[in-house]
Formats: C-alpha cells, sequence, structure tokens
C-alpha cells in the first residue's frame, strides 16, 4: 500500500493482481516485442494528449517485471537502475489522475518527497526537463504471469480513452483487465469489466476467476456477481431438486424422459443427504394423494345425481393412478440411491389405506374400466420395497418387517382374485411378491412367522409342484421348529 495515498485495503495492487499463475520472468526480448506491437488506439481523450507521446509527457513511467518482491510503485529510480527489460512510458499526468492511485502519486505532497526541489546554485540537468517542463518518474511493477504486461499496457491506455467498454470484446478480456484497473484504482475500468462479466456467460475456469476477485470488489460492484454464484437461502440445492422432481411428475404430458433426466441429476447429486430429503418429502405428499383418492373413492360424503357421482369417482380413480405412478418412480429412485428406510417404515404403517385398496378392489368393477393398472402399480410399489427389505439394501426392524406382510399380504390377495385375466406380467409380479413376502417371514420369530404363513395359503395352486416357493418356506419353518430348545442344548453339554 502506498503510504499517505489512502488506497482501500481490499485494492491492494499486490493482493488483486496475484491471482495469476505464477510463471518464469519474461525475456528481455519478450518485453520489447510486446511494446513493439502494443497498438495505440484509444486517445479520444484529449487531442493533445496521445499515449507514449514523448514531445508532451510530463511522467515517464517504468514498467518492470517484479519477480522477487511486492509492487512498490512509489519508489523513484535513477537512470543507473533502468535495465534492457523495462518498458518506459511516457503518459501524462493529467489523463493519469483518471486513476486513484496515480492521482494520490501526483498529488503536490507526494510529489514533493519524489521530487524535492533542487538547490538554487544547482541546475537540473536536461534529462530530467522537456521545454522547461519536469519530468517525473513513477515505476509500476508487474508480476512475472503471462499477458500481465499486455494487461498493464492496455489499462494504462484506456486512461486516453472515454469509450472504455470498445476493448472489452470477451469474459477473458474483461478478467485479464478488472485486476489491474483494481491495482491501479481505475473505477471506470472496474465498472465496464464488472458489467461486461455480469452479462455475458462463462467457462469454468472463467468463473473461477471471478470468484478470486470478488474479494476485492466493493459490495455494489460485486452484488450482480455474487448473485451469480452464491446461493440464496438455507438449501438452494433442495429447493432446486423440489421443484424438478414436481416438474417431472407434473408439468410434461411425456414424463419418461425428463424423468430419466431428473434421476441421472440425483445420481450425480454429491449429498446423499439432500438426495434423501427430497425424495422422502416428495414420496410423502404422492402418498398422501394417492391415500386420499382412494379414500374418496371408497368412502363418498358427497351428494348429487349419479352422473355426477360417477365423474367423482373416475376424478379419484384417475387421481390415485396418476400418483401411484408417480410414487413407483420416487421409490425406484430411493433404493437406487439406498435412501428408502423411512419409505419403507411409512409404507408398513398404512392399515387404513390397504383396507381401502381391499375394498375398493373386492367390491366394485368400476376401477377395472377406469384404471385397469393400478392394482399393479400398487403392488409394484411394494414389491419394490420388499425386495431391498429381504436383500438388505435397506435394514429394516423386526416390527416394520412384520408390518409390511400382515398389512400388504391381503391386498396381493385381493388382486390376485379380483384382477382378470391375469396377465403374464401381473402373474410374474404376484408370484415376485409371495417369494419376497415368504423370504421376510423367515426373517421373523417363529411364532410371527407362524401366524403369517398360515395366511399365505392362497399362494398354493391346483399342484404343490406349482408353489415350490411356498412348500420351501414351510420346510424351513418346520425343521426350525424340529430343533432342540435352547435350554436342552445347554443342558445337553
Amino acid at each position: 500500500m502506498i503510504p499517505g495515498a489512502g488506497v482501500p485495503k481490499k485494492r491492494q495492487r499486490t493482493t488483486a493482481t496475484r491471482h495469476y499463475s505464477s510463471s518464469s520472468s519474461v525475456s528481455d526480448k519478450t518485453l520489447t516485442e510486446i511494446s513493439q506491437n502494443h497498438h495505440h488506439y484509444f486517445t479520444d481523450t484529449d487531442d493533445a494528449l496521445q499515449f507514449n507521446d514523448a514531445s508532451t509527457a510530463d511522467v515517464i513511467l517504468r514498467l518492470f517485471i517484479d519477480a522477487a518482491s511486492p509492487l512498490d510503485s512509489s519508489s523513484s529510480s535513477s537512470p543507473d537502475s533502468l535495465t534492457n527489460s523495462d518498458l518506459h512510458l511516457y503518459l501524462h499526468s493529467h489523463i493519469l489522475r483518471r486513476s486513484k492511485y496515480f492521482s494520490a502519486l501526483l498529488s503536490d505532497r507526494w510529489i514533493s518527497h519524489l521530487h524535492p526541489p533542487p538547490p538554487e546554485h544547482h541546475s537540473t540537468s536536461s534529462s530530467d526537463h522537456d521545454n522547461n517542463h519536469e519530468l517525473f518518474r513513477l515505476n509500476l511493477g508487474v508480476p512475472p504471469s503471462p499477458g500481465s504486461i499486455q494487461s498493464h499496457l492496455t489499462v494504462l491506455e484506456l486512461l486516453y480513452t472515454n469509450d472504455i467498454t470498445a476493448a472489452i470484446d470477451s469474459a477473458s478480456t474483461a478478467l485479464d483487465l478488472l485486476p489491474v484497473a483494481l491495482e491501479l484504482l481505475f473505477e471506470e475500468c472496474v465498472r465496464c469489466c464488472v458489467d461486461f462479466l455480469e452479462a455475458v456467460p462463462w467457462t469454468e475456469e472463467e468463473e473461477k476467476r471471478v470468484v478470486s476477485l470478488l474479494p476485492f470488489l466493493s459490495e455494489e460492484e460485486s452484488k450482480e456477481l455474487v448473485a451469480r454464484v452464491s446461493p440464496m437461502g438455507e438449501d438452494p440445492c433442495e429447493s432446486m431438486l423440489q421443484g424438478l422432481i414436481s416438474s417431472a411428475m407434473n408439468n410434461y404430458q411425456n414424463t419418461a424422459f425428463v424423468k430419466a433426466f431428473v434421476g441421472k441429476i440425483l445420481r450425480d447429486l454429491s449429498s446423499r443427504e439432500t438426495a434423501k430429503r427430497v425424495l422422502e418429502k416428495a414420496f410423502k405428499r404422492s402418498l398422501k394423494t394417492v391415500k386420499e383418492s382412494l379414500e374418496d373413492y371408497s368412502s363418498p360424503v358427497f351428494r348429487g345425481d349419479h352422473n355426477e357421482t360417477e365423474a367423482i369417482q373416475r376424478l379419484n380413480l384417475h387421481k390415485a393412478s396418476t400418483n401411484g405412478k408417480h410414487l413407483l418412480w420416487l421409490v425406484e429412485r430411493m433404493i437406487e440411491l439406498r435412501v428408502a428406510d423411512v419409505a419403507v417404515k411409512e409404507w408398513s404403517e398404512q392399515a387404513p389405506f390397504t383396507a381401502d385398496l381391499q375394498r375398493a378392489f373386492r367390491d366394485d368393477d368400476a376401477w377395472r374400466n377406469i384404471v385397469p393398472g393400478l392394482p399393479a402399480v400398487i403392488l409394484r410399489c411394494t414389491c419394490k420395497l420388499a425386495n431391498a427389505v429381504s436383500a438388505g439394501t435397506i435394514l429394516a426392524s423386526k416390527q416394520v418387517r412384520r408390518k409390511l406382510v400382515e398389512d400388504w399380504l391381503p391386498v396381493l390377495v385381493v388382486c390376485k382374485d379380483n384382477v382378470s385375466p391375469v396377465s403374464p406380467s401381473n402373474k410374474s409380479l404376484y408370484l415376485e411378491l409371495e417369494e419376497t413376502f415368504l423370504r421376510i417371514i423367515s426373517t421373523l420369530p417363529m411364532s410371527d412367522s407362524q401366524e403369517l404363513l398360515q395366511r399365505c395359503l392362497s399362494f398354493s395352486t391346483r399342484n404343490v409342484e406349482d408353489c415350490p416357493h411356498l412348500v420351501r418356506a414351510f420346510n424351513t419353518w418346520f425343521r426350525r421348529a424340529a430343533r432342540p430348545l435352547k435350554s436342552d442344548c445347554l443342558s445337553d453339554q
């Protein structure tokens, strides 16, 4: 920081410009080439004052590669300290004062410190005068980074124009110029760079550079950029996922592709806990809708003519069927991500819901003509969750395992008895769910499995050979029942 210059701390040059990657020192040849190839095209501030015009300049700025120490542009230099790797720019104090940094350096107090008046008897060297006008010498150290010299030259030349935006044609250019503009406290250039960055897309690498520069911008300057890269609210990822899931289920006619895309987003999400919370909320909402629709269908509380009643009943069934499909998709995603433990527990506590399902599928034929696929959708949800439990993907408690079979086994039985004709896909579904229930029963205490196995006799068919899964389950139970009691085993020892 320049002593006495009043430069804000967050705009210290050494911090703002060190975002460049470090590199070896720029060679003399490179520096010379940059000087020769630098084009002058910003000259509209004052027709009488041209960038790097030795005939009218009152400031010589030494631009040099500073590889070893923090920048200190306030120090004066003697001609002996100049090397071939330095660039000497002929500039004008009137123009330089557009930069608050140079304005401080060129203030009366600082100039008198740098250039004390010569003694009266000593004549001033002609090298320090041009047409009786003193040339003030300033230094500006530049980091040894690719493009650093070029960026400094461009910003210095931009002091000579009122159309700064003409020089900023890409996000990369704005990011090259912005650190230098911050270093020199060239507020107009800072504002133009920020405005450009706010309005255009960035690559991932450019975004990293933007984020690294945010601490050096004022709150007012950075607010639009911050809003673009920093989330608002407590958990923006959760909010976004909720919106995606809701849209995938409700806002598109053909939801298959949208659901597949959202499923990929969920799989790629870094936070499984966030996915778990969002999926659980969506699962509970969809389950609640299905339950309420079936409850309204099974126990209507409205009065009206027959046509009105039938229309409302059809609406309830369609609502239950549509949300049942959403529910199945959510169950599949939860199992895939291994976050379905809450869903299994919820599914095992649905005695009123399973009673409504049994009543609807047993007592009324209307659903067959309206939503014939509803029973299969509900049973697939049950089968997916039960399979995850039996496979150990979800570790459910003994109570949850028992209730899962106890409440949903009657629904399976009613569907087998009332959904006809039985399609091959439904037959396969029924068999899979039977086998899964029997595997879960085998994990329960013998008293529980004894009670539940007796309810599974409907799994049998005309031929014993057609139900090996049921035969296997009973054989397992009787083998265990024939085993000596634990106390007897201990007494034998």
